[in-house]
C-alpha cells in the first residue's frame, strides 16, 4: 500500500529483456536505505518487488509481461526517470490517499497550459474507467496522487485519438520539480489508478445485500 507522495525521482540504469518479462534496475538511494530482499516499491505507480540491491543504491525488480503491456513501464529504457515510493508504514500519515500501486489503465497527456504558480495537465480518460473519477476526487498519475480538478469531452480529433474523455490536474511548483510529471511532454503515456473506494462503492451496490455473490 502507498499514499501517491513520491519520495525520489530514480533512474533506470539498466534493463534486461527476458521471453516473457524483463529486469530492471532502478537507482535510488533513498527508497534503498532500509529496503530489503522482498520489500515493495512503486515505480511510476507501479508496485515492483525488490529482487537485488545493489551497492550503489539501486535495486532490481523483475516487471512479467502483463505488467509491461498494461502500463507505461514498458517504455522505459536506460536513462528514463521514474517516480519512487517505498510502501507505506502503518504509524505514518497518510499524506496522499490510499494507492495500491495496481494500475487501471494508461493516459496520454494531451495539453499542458503553464501559469504563474502552476501548470495544467490534461490527460485522456480510458472510457473503462471514467465511471470511478470525479471532480475534486483523486487519481494517481505516474504515482503521484492528484486532485481532479476538471473533466470533460475530447474537443477536437487530437485528443480524440487518446480517447473520448479527459481529465485535467493542476501541478504547483514543487510537483513539477519532484516527479517526473515536470517533463511529461505531449503524447506522454502516463500510468492511471483510480480511488480504490469507488470501485468498493460500485461492488458493494451491484450484489445487493449480499456482496459475496460474484
Amino acid at each position: 500500500m502507498f499514499t501517491g507522495i513520491v519520495e525520489e525521482l530514480g533512474e533506470v540504469t539498466g534493463k534486461e529483456d527476458l521471453a516473457d518479462s524483463a529486469r530492471f534496475t532502478v537507482r535510488g538511494p533513498l527508497v534503498t536505505s532500509d529496503a530489503g530482499h522482498g520489500d515493495s516499491i512503486a515505480v511510476n505507480g507501479v508496485c515492483l518487488t525488490v529482487v537485488d540491491l545493489l551497492a550503489d543504491g539501486s535495486f532490481t525488480a523483475d516487471v512479467m509481461h502483463e505488467t509491461l503491456s498494461r502500463s507505461s513501464l514498458g517504455g522505459l529504457d536506460v536513462g528514463s526517470a521514474v517516480n519512487l515510493e517505498r510502501a507505506a508504514a502503518v504509524n505514518s500519515r497518510l499524506g496522499g490517499h490510499i494507492v495500491q500501486g495496481h494500475v487501471d489503465d494508461v493516459g496520454v497527456v494531451l495539453t499542458r497550459t503553464p501559469s504563474e504558480n502552476w501548470e495544467v495537465v490534461r490527460i485522456s480518460l480510458p472510457a473503462q474507467i471514467a465511471r470511478y473519477v470525479v471532480e475534486k476526487g483523486s487519481i494517481t498519475v505516474d504515482g503521484v496522487s492528484l486532485t481532479v480538478s476538471a473533466l470533460g469531452m475530447a474537443e477536437n480529433r487530437a485528443e480524440k485519438d487518446g480517447g473520448d474523455q479527459h481529465f485535467e490536474i493542476s501541478l504547483i511548483p514543487t510537483t513539477l520539480a519532484a516527479t517526473t510529471l515536470g517533463g511529461a511532454v505531449v503524447g506522454t503515456r502516463v500510468n492511471l489508478e483510480v480511488d480504490i473506494i469507488a470501485k468498493y462503492v460500485e461492488r458493494l451496490l451491484s450484489t445487493g445485500s449480499n456482496p459475496t455473490v460474484a
